[in-house]
């Protein structure tokens, strides 16, 4: 499959992205920790802490979800012990929906007896 060169957000992703990158940088001024500090804890460099603090879309969710969890910034509007019940009641949910989604037939029905 070929690579998507210039990709394009809607304005509510680059929105979110934004408020995330700076509740980041406000949790991490709040904590005292520095920039490199915080890369350091994160495993990132100073260059992907920025990116992160801008709301760059092209970092990994995962390093951006570390670099707000270790400045204290809530995810989802939950407190940690709270999501792994979010997620038991989302895995209810799944359970429930068909495996697949099939288009239907674009033949018509046959109902010749």
């Amino acid at each position: 499959m070929p690579r998507i060169k210039n990709r394009t957000y809607s304005r509510h992703t680059g929105e979110a992205l934004t408020l995330l990158g700076k509740l980041i940088r406000l949790g991490r001024d709040a904590r005292g920790l520095t920039a490199e500090e915080l890369a350091e804890r994160t495993g990132i460099s100073r260059g992907t802490l920025r990116r992160i603090e801008n709301g760059d879309p092209k970092v990994e969710v995962g390093i951006m979800f570390e670099a707000a969890t270790l400045v204290g910034v809530n995810l989802f509007d939950a407190d940690n012990g709270r999501l792994s019940g979010k997620i038991a009641r989302t895995d209810d949910k799944l359970a429930l929906m068909p495996r697949a989604i099939h288009k239907p037939s674009r033949r018509g029905v046959k109902d010749e007896f």
